[in-house]
């Protein structure tokens, strides 16, 4: 009986051990869906959220890593990027100024990218082929009313083949990682591209996202966010320098309280020509802020004043914004914006996407799409990324353990090297 008890105790113990795989300990966690602001330890577990607790046993994890000091948040999800990158298809966006995901999300704390119509019905499939299905970064995607997408301006301007059928038909075939649909960059006076696109979404019954492109007298910005964007569409590109912002006495306009009432979302969609400090610093300080916080990440945008994701909400925050906000707006917001409400949260369950962040206190400066810039005093860095449950950007090599510690050994793959010693 004894022998029995002893058994069970060791099983127990070995069974307390193994409850978590990783546990981040001393963190300020941020959650914007479980209303969180305050220090908690997150275990993680088979690869999700296991628990969020005040405190967790460090004894129940496999391993332990130390983020005290840092912010902990939902991994990233920046809904507006340009990632069909491939050279089979050259381009103005697909393999030209489109960016290999992996390369630039984890490193910014993103862990879901949501390509804004890069790919049509046309090509979607490629792209699918190709990026999506290849990626370890989460990709989801809008598809482009026009068939080819943004292979060139030129096809984006081609009527004949912005069809609202085909178009509903892609996204429905690939509703598990299609969003939405996009319309962007179109210069005539008509509100063709628009409608189509909305036809589009109504088929598909998905949102629908535009990049109002050329600006023309014939069809006003305030016309497309009053009247043609219906409850859940989104607006991207909301700080270009065309949008009509404020009044004679710099008043933000009336239109855009009247748009959100509508349900109409307000992206950022930075990029390299879409966003300017006239514009957004004085929404902001007037109390009207983004609803989602977007990139419009190509190889243009990340090389000039939009630069990566905390960069852009560091930037954000010199504008007036709070940590909590940028967060939310970031993470959570988009999430339901996008129509999954599973990302962008660290629900207990949910699968464990989770970034850190570091707060540089000190003089920093960031710049719009032109010269115009701002002084802010804290800047965001992305420490720890985690996707899926694993560790996939170590800045600091916070999940490191001191080389001593280790077997002396290590660093041989059993079955595949061999450590050969000189003879003496």
């Amino acid at each position: 009986m004894r022998n029995l008890i002893l058994l069970f105790s060791l099983a127990a113990a070995l069974t307390a051990q193994t409850k978590y795989d990783l546990l981040l300990q001393g963190g300020h966690v941020v959650d914007a869906k479980n209303g969180i602001d305050a220090v908690r330890d997150v275990a993680i577990s088979t690869g999700r959220i296991a628990a969020v607790e005040a405190k967790i046993d460090p004894a129940l994890a496999a391993k332990v890593v130390d983020v005290s000091g840092l912010y902990v948040t939902p991994g990233l999800v920046d809904m507006h990027v340009h990632v069909f990158h491939t050279t089979l298809v050259p381009s103005a966006w697909a393999g030209d100024n489109s960016v290999q995901p992996d390369l630039i999300s984890f490193r910014t704390g993103v862990t879901t990218m949501v390509d804004a119509g890069s790919a049509g019905y046309r090509n979607f499939p490629q792209f699918r082929a190709t990026v999506i299905d290849r990626a370890q970064t989460r990709i989801l995607a809008f598809v482009n009313i026009s068939g080819y997408g943004m292979m060139t301006n030129l096809v984006e301007q081609d009527v004949t083949d912005m069809l609202s059928d085909k178009t509903a038909e892609m996204a429905l075939r690939n509703k598990d990682v299609v969003v939405g649909i996009k319309a962007a960059h179109f210069e005539s006076p008509a509100w063709t591209m628009v409608d189509r696109a909305v036809a589009a979404g109504e088929k598909a019954k998905m949102p629908v996202m535009v990049d109002f492109g050329f600006f023309r007298p014939e069809r006003p910005y305030w016309e497309l966010v009053t009247k043609k964007l219906r409850r859940g569409d989104i607006s991207t590109h909301i700080f270009r320098g065309p949008v009509p912002w404020l009044d004679d006495a710099g008043k933000v306009y009336p239109y855009f309280a009247e748009a959100r009432k509508r349900g109409v979302i307000f992206d950022v969609g930075h990029g390299g020509g879409s966003f300017v400090m006239r514009n957004a610093v004085p929404a902001i300080q007037q109390g009207f802020l983004p609803d989602t916080i977007s990139t419009d990440l190509h190889s243009g945008s990340m090389n000039a004043g939009m630069m990566d994701m905390p960069s852009l909400m560091s930037k954000l925050l010199a504008a007036g914004m709070s940590l909590r906000e940028v967060f939310g707006r970031s993470t959570w917001t988009p999430a339901q914006a996008i129509g999954h409400p599973e990302l962008g949260n660290l629900s207990v369950g949910a699968e464990a996407d989770i970034a850190a962040f570091r707060v540089l206190e000190g003089d920093w400066g960031f710049r719009d799409q032109e010269e115009g810039s701002i002084r802010g005093k804290q800047r965001l860095i992305a420490e720890l990324t985690i996707r899926a449950g694993k560790v996939v950007w170590d800045w600091n090599s916070r999940s490191g353990v001191d080389y001593r510690k280790l077997p002396p050994d290590y660093g041989i793959r059993k079955g595949s090297d061999v450590l050969v010693r000189p003879r003496l």
